[in-house]
This record gives C-alpha cells, sequence and structure tokens, in this order.
C-alpha cells in the first residue's frame, strides 16, 4: 500500500491556486486593465477630453488584439474592451473626464451588495464559484467550518469592494480626476492580492476539511464488509 508523496498534494494545490488566478483573470489582466486608465488620463491631460476617449478605446482595442494573438484565455479580453467602451461612453456623455470612473465606482457597490447578501443566504459566493467552476459540488455548505471560511473569503471581497467605493465616489464627488485614476489603480493589485489569499486559504481549508469527512463517513458495515474481506478464507 502506498500513500501519495507530500509533493504530489503540493503540486496539486498549487495548480488549484494557478487555475483559480486564472479564472479571475490571471496576472495578465490585471496589468492590461490597467493600461487604457493610464492612457486616459495623460491624453485627457495633454490633449483634452476627446483625445482621451480614443486613445483609451484604441489601448483597449491593442490589448484585445494581442491578447488574442497570443491566445490567452478570450473572455477577459472582451470584458476589458468592453468596460472602457462603456466608461468612455459615460465620459462623453457627461462631458467630463471624471466620468470616464463612473462604471466602475457603481458596479463595485454593486458587486460588494451581491457578496454580501450571499453571506446573509448561506451560499457565500467564494465558495459558490469555486466549487462550480471546479466541478465540486455543494456539499462544503453542510460543513459550518468550511462555510465560516468561504464567508470569509466571501467578506472579504466585500471590504474590498466597500473601500473602492466609499474612496472613489468621494473623489470624484470632489473633482479630483488625477487622484481618482491613482485610487483605481492602486486599489486594484493590493487589494486584489487580499482578497485573493484569503481566497486560496479558504480552499485549503474547506478542502482539508473536505477529505476528513470523507474518511469519517465510512460506516459500520462498511468497517464489517472490509473486515470480513480481508480475513475471510481464501479457500
Amino acid at each position: 500500500m502506498t500513500t501519495p508523496a507530500p509533493e504530489e498534494d503540493k503540486d496539486q494545490t498549487e495548480e488549484r491556486q494557478e487555475t483559480l488566478l486564472e479564472q479571475m483573470g490571471g496576472i495578465s489582466g490585471l496589468i492590461y486593465s490597467s493600461v487604457p486608465v493610464i492612457v486616459f488620463v495623460l491624453a485627457n491631460a495633454f490633449f483634452g477630453l476627446n483625445p482621451a476617449i480614443w486613445s483609451a478605446l484604441g489601448a483597449a482595442a491593442v490589448i484585445t488584439v494581442v491578447r488574442v494573438v497570443r491566445k490567452e484565455r478570450l473572455q477577459p479580453a472582451i470584458s476589458g474592451f468592453f468596460g472602457v467602451g462603456i466608461a468612455v461612453f459615460i465620459a462623453h456623455q457627461t462631458g467630463d473626464a471624471k466620468g470616464f470612473f463612473l462604471f466602475g465606482i457603481w458596479t463595485a457597490l454593486i458587486y460588494g451588495g451581491v457578496f454580501l447578501l450571499s453571506v446573509l443566504i448561506r451560499r457565500p459566493l467564494v465558495g459558490v464559484i469555486w466549487s462550480a467552476l471546479n466541478g465540486l459540488g455543494q456539499s462544503w455548505r453542510t460543513d459550518p467550518v468550511s462555510r465560516r471560511a468561504y464567508d470569509l473569503a466571501t467578506l472579504t471581497f466585500v471590504a474590498v469592494f466597500a473601500a473602492r467605493f466609499v474612496v472613489q465616489k468621494w473623489l470624484y464627488d470632489e473633482d479630483l480626476t488625477g487622484w481618482l485614476a491613482f485610487a483605481k489603480l492602486a486599489m486594484g493589485y493590493p487589494l486584489f492580492a487580499v482578497a485573493l489569499a484569503v481566497t486560496v486559504w479558504a480552499v485549503r481549508k474547506a478542502t482539508a476539511r473536505q477529505k476528513e469527512r470523507e474518511a469519517a463517513e465510512e460506516t459500520d458495515a462498511d468497517v464489517e464488509a472490509r473486515l470480513r474481506a480481508k480475513y475471510a478464507d481464501p479457500a
């Protein structure tokens, strides 16, 4: 009888973390998402609103083409392009550069509300999404320890979205467009990294609990059958 080597479990855990990161856009997605924002702010500062709008759209289009050519995940590329499209449309309609950030501000509020609601109805979204994407089922919901871990991960995302909304909405109301752009970028990478770290911890916790529960589910009948098979007369 052999037992899996610790290295195998470690490799599987690392693979799951990479899959999770890819499903959430990947490191390249985080980098790409900042380029249109920087281009927009710089173009607006030097050339005005309309050139900034077209520059941001152009940057988003180039990024989309690059991701397609490199055969990266298509969905984040398309989502990013449409996100920039909506942002520049709002900026054009409002006639103000700060309108570029309005969509993201209210999106953060909506996301935060949805994540919070999922905790209140005892279906934390981090657990639901992770299990659905990886075909793990929803049995973790009957385990208080696993559910609390996913609750904490989900509430971390709630805190991230709430912080983005509060800070950026205040900067928007104060007409601090430059600081608004800085806040959008600064509150992207660091806060996402914190939420991702808590998510990885929650996944590990829930996975370990699932293995413990599966091992403990062996019934008396299973034990008896196993012992009979072990000590049965081979003749």
